[in-house]
């Protein structure tokens, strides 16, 4: 592979790379519109396991996502997220990736006075669509949940507007 290959290969990580992150902040900062841009317009293949779903296009996933992070009680956010994804491995085949993640996610549901501590692994395909990568298609699974009641007298401060 010469060098200006190898150039090419490695820019293309790196915005793949800075693709998941966009998504995974547009996940804990509550941005629906970020979140389903990181998608291709049509089709994408997407299964979150049977908690969440499968969906053949983003825009379902798009819609639960705002079911669920955009919830409010009281004018408050009663879903908190942390995703901390790691363990990057990408594959790039010209226009085309693949990507591996490990997800460490923890959840706050103040409705169920929870806190969920989850090891999740991302199995992503990549695309580019108007000259940007895109998810295409992404399978979760998730390898372990350990799920605890919030304490009494717990307080959450958020500034989600």
């Amino acid at each position: 592979m010469d060098l200006e290959a190898r150039v090419s290969r490695l820019e293309a990580v790196e915005k793949i790379k800075a693709l998941k992150h966009r998504y995974l902040r547009a996940c804990d900062a509550k941005r629906p519109e970020d979140f389903r841009a990181c998608f291709i317009e049509r089709g994408a293949m997407l299964d979150y396991g049977p908690r969440i779903g499968s969906f053949d296009d983003a825009d379902g996933i798009a819609a639960v996502f705002r079911r669920i992070a955009l919830q409010r009680v009281d004018g408050k956010v009663v879903v908190l997220d942390m995703h901390h994804a790691l363990h990057a491995d990408i594959e790039v085949d010209d226009d085309e990736a693949t990507g591996a993640w490990t997800l460490r996610f923890r959840q706050v549901d103040l409705t169920r006075s929870t806190e969920s501590v989850s090891a999740v692994e991302y199995a992503d395909r990549y695309v580019v669509e108007d000259g940007e990568w895109r998810i295409a298609r992404s399978e979760v699974t998730v390898l372990w949940t350990l799920t605890t009641p919030l304490p009494e007298g717990f307080a959450v401060t958020e500034s989600f507007s």
